[in-house]
C-alpha cells in the first residue's frame, strides 16, 4: 500500500514506518541537538574571551576573528532551529517524512542531516524560490 498526504496526515504504510522510526531517530535528533547546545555554550564562550581579552593595537585579526565566531554562532542556532524542527515533526507526523510531499526522505540523507524535513526534491525546490 502506498502513501495519500493530506496536509500533516498521512495514510499508508509510509505513516507506520515513520513511527516505527521516531524514537530510535528521536533519540538521534536529541543527541545532535545537546551536541549542538554544547558547540553553542562554547564558541559564547570564546566570543566573550576575544571581546575581553581585545589589545588596541591588534584591532582588525580580532575584528575577523570576532566575525568567524559569530558566523558560526549563528550558523549553528540555524541548525538548532532544523533540529527543534524536526524533533517538533517527528513527533507530530513522523520521522523521515517530507513536510511538502509527503513521502519518505532517504535514509542516507537522514543519517547525513538528521535535522531535514525534506526530501531532495523538496529541498532543491525550496532552494531554486529563495534563489
Amino acid at each position: 500500500m502506498g502513501t495519500l498526504a493530506f496536509g500533516n496526515f498521512l495514510l499508508g504504510s509510509d505513516k507506520a514506518m515513520a513511527k516505527k522510526v521516531t524514537k530510535s531517530q528521536l533519540a538521534i535528533l536529541e543527541q545532535e541537538r545537546e551536541h549542538t547546545l554544547t558547540e553553542l555554550d562554547h564558541l559564547r564562550s570564546e566570543l566573550r574571551a576575544e571581546i575581553e581579552l581585545d589589545d588596541v593595537d591588534d584591532v582588525a585579526p580580532d575584528l575577523i576573528e570576532r566575525d568567524k565566531i559569530q558566523a558560526l554562532i549563528i550558523s549553528l542556532e540555524r541548525k538548532l532551529e532544523d533540529i527543534e524542527h524536526a524533533i517538533k515533526q517527528a513527533q507530530e507526523v513522523g520521522y523521515g517524512i517530507c513536510e511538502i510531499c509527503g513521502k519518505k526522505i532517504d535514509p542516507e540523507r537522514l543519517e547525513i542531516f538528521p535535522e531535514t524535513t525534506l526530501c531532495v526534491d523538496c529541498k532543491r525546490q525550496q532552494e531554486r524560490m529563495v534563489r
